[in-house]
């Protein structure tokens, strides 16, 4: 398998991190596995609209090590019609009441995304 700079941030950050990448890109995808959550700003938008910025979050690639610097892929931002989206993955245990001990567990995690937009952060 290719080393990827993914993978090269992920094993300075600890090992744990390729596994939550690779589970979060499974849940970004295809929003199969956790809740995902829109705020009111996002939902005032529309259905159609909300449809296609949620398209946008599971075809997002544009991570970096900026704006990801634990390679965990649980981050993003993008322009749609002026107007800036940021996207997050939190991990909170299976009750929702806390956080999850181990994220790279998905025994043990479940998985939230929440779209926003920028001014809502």
């Amino acid at each position: 398998m290719e080393t990827t700079d993914d993978d090269a941030r992920a094993v300075a950050a600890g090992g744990a991190s390729r596994s939550i990448r690779v589970l979060n890109d499974a849940f970004r995808q295809t929003l199969v596995g956790g809740r995902s959550v829109i705020t009111a700003g996002v939902a005032a938008l529309g259905t159609e609209t909300c449809g296609l910025l949620l398209d946008k979050v599971r075809r997002y690639s544009a991570f970096t090590p900026d704006s990801d610097p634990y390679a965990e892929h649980d981050f993003g931002a993008f322009d749609h019609g002026g107007t800036r989206f940021f996207w997050k993955i939190d991990y909170f245990d299976r009750s929702l009441t806390v956080g999850s001990e181990d994220p790279a567990d998905p025994d043990r995690t479940t998985r939230v995304l929440t779209l926003m937009k920028a001014e809502e952060y």
